[in-house]
C-alpha cells in the first residue's frame, strides 16, 4: 500500500474544503489592505510546513504539551470566531505593533494551517496513507499560492462593493465552522 490518486484526490477535497482558500479571500484582501503585502511564497511555504509537519509529530507536541486534539480545536474555534467577528462587523480585534507583512501570522497560521486543518490531518492519517496526505497537502499549497498571489486581480474584478458582500457572507460562513468546529470538540472536554 502507498500511492493511490483516489485516496489524494478524497484527502485533496477534504482539506480544499477545511482550508477553505476561497472563503478567505475577503480577509486576505482586508489583511493586504492593513499591511500593505503578503509574501504569499512565504506564506504558502510556512502553511506546507506546519502542516506537513503536524502530519507526523502533531499529536506526540500536543500530548508533550499537555494539550489534547479537543483542546486544541476548540481553541482554534476561538480564533476562527474571532476572524469571523471582525469580518462581519467591520471592526479590528487583531492588532500588530508594526505589521510589515501578514504572512505568517494570521495568514499561515491559524487561517490555512489553522486547528481545523490540524485536527482533520491526525483524522485523516488514521485513514489514509502518509504519502497520499502528504501529496494532497502540496496539492492544496499550490492551490492556496495561486489564490493568495492573484488576491489582487480577484480584488479588482470584484470592487469594493462586491468585497463587502461576499467578507459579509463569508464572514458568516467562518462563524458556523468555528460553532461547529466548537460544538464537535467541546464535548470531548468534559467526557
Amino acid at each position: 500500500m502507498g500511492f493511490d490518486w483516489k485516496e489524494i484526490l478524497t484527502i485533496s477535497m477534504v482539506l480544499f474544503a477545511v482550508i477553505d482558500i476561497v472563503g478567505t479571500i475577503p480577509i486576505i484582501v482586508n489583511l493586504r489592505t492593513k499591511v500593505g503585502h503578503i509574501e504569499s511564497e512565504k506564506a504558502s511555504l510556512v502553511s506546507g510546513i506546519i502542516m506537513i509537519t503536524f502530519l507526523f509529530v502533531g499529536e506526540e507536541i500536543l500530548k508533550f504539551m499537555g494539550v489534547d486534539v479537543k483542546s486544541f480545536a476548540v481553541a482554534g474555534s476561538f480564533i476562527l470566531f474571532f476572524l469571523a467577528l471582525e469580518m462581519i462587523l467591520g471592526i479590528t480585534l487583531y492588532k500588530d505593533e508594526e505589521p510589515g507583512t501578514a504572512s505568517i501570522v494570521p495568514l499561515a497560521f491559524p487561517l490555512i494551517a489553522g486547528a481545523g486543518t490540524m485536527t482533520t490531518l491526525l483524522s485523516l492519517r488514521a485513514q489514509y496513507q502518509s504519502i497520499n496526505i502528504v501529496i494532497a497537502i502540496l496539492i492544496n499549497i499550490i492551490i492556496v499560492y495561486t489564490v493568495l498571489k492573484s488576491s489582487s486581480k480577484i480584488e479588482k474584478a470584484l470592487g469594493k462593493n462586491g468585497l463587502g458582500v461576499i467578507r459579509k457572507v463569508f464572514g458568516v460562513i467562518l462563524l458556523a465552522i468555528a460553532v461547529k468546529l466548537f460544538a464537535g470538540n467541546v464535548k470531548g472536554l468534559f467526557v
